[in-house]
Order: structure tokens, then sequence, then C-alpha cells
């Protein structure tokens, strides 16, 4: 049996998993200010790699795939401009009344949010019709 499909799927899964992390912490830490003179929170972006599919010999003349998908290389954080905004009474304002916040934008990270969902949802539909099709395959090759 081979179970590639499987191993694709799970890898879109974990990686998309890593990228609703990220988004979530962008998100949860949206307006968490600054101290003056120290950097506010850098959004962080998941860089995926892609597994390349190889084939190997197995079992004389048949062919066996290994690998496949992608794989999380790392969490990046941005250098985005914090955003400043003018509020002479916060704590941790500077001396001019600007408090630093990340530079993070909203409705990009809500919009990033929804592509790792439905890249999610794709990636567990072709695993579902993956088994499908090897329930299918067992149930063909019982009926001799």
């Amino acid at each position: 049996m081979d179970f590639t499909a499987y191993q694709i799927s799970a890898a879109g899964m974990r990686v998309e998993s890593q990228r609703l992390e990220a988004t979530a912490r962008n998100l949860a830490n949206m307006h968490s200010a600054a101290a003056p003179g120290t950097q506010p929170f850098r959004p962080l972006r998941v860089v995926a790699q892609e597994v390349p599919l190889t084939l190997s010999r197995q079992f004389g003349d048949a062919f066996a795939a290994a690998g496949g998908g992608v794989r999380l290389a790392s969490f990046e954080q941005l250098n985005a401009a914090p955003r400043m905004e003018y509020d002479q009474a916060h704590p941790m304002a500077d001396e001019r009344g600007m408090v630093a916040y990340p530079g993070i934008n909203h409705t990009a990270e809500m919009l990033n949010l929804m592509q790792a969902l439905r890249s999610h949802e794709a990636n567990v539909t072709a695993m579902k019709a993956a088994i499908a099709m090897m329930k299918k395959t067992l149930e063909i090759g019982g009926e001799r």
C-alpha cells in the first residue's frame, strides 16, 4: 500500500496549523504597547518549504513514492514599522505622547486566517478522498 497521499495531506495540515497559530499570535498581540525605546511585537509569518516526492525501487520493478508535500522551514519575524498613536495618558507613552504598537494589519491577518483555514480544509478533503479510494480498492480486491 502506498501512503503518499496521506503523508502529503498530513504535511499540508501541519503547515496550515502553524500558519493559524502565527496569525492568532499576531492578532492577540496587535494592541500590545511597547515601552518607550523598546521594539514592539514583530508580526510572525510561516515559511514553508517543499519536500520533493522521490521514487525508489521496491520489490523488483515496482516503484514506491516517499516524501512529498511541505514542511515548516521557520517562523519569520517581519520588520514591519510600528504603528504610532497619540495617547498622552497611556503609561507606555513617550515624551511626545506617542505609543508604539505592532505594525499589524488586521484585515491582512484575517485574510491570512481564512486562507489557512481553507487550505487546511482542502487537505482534509484530499485525505478523505484518499481514504475512500483505498476502501474501494480493498472492496474490489476482496470480491474475488
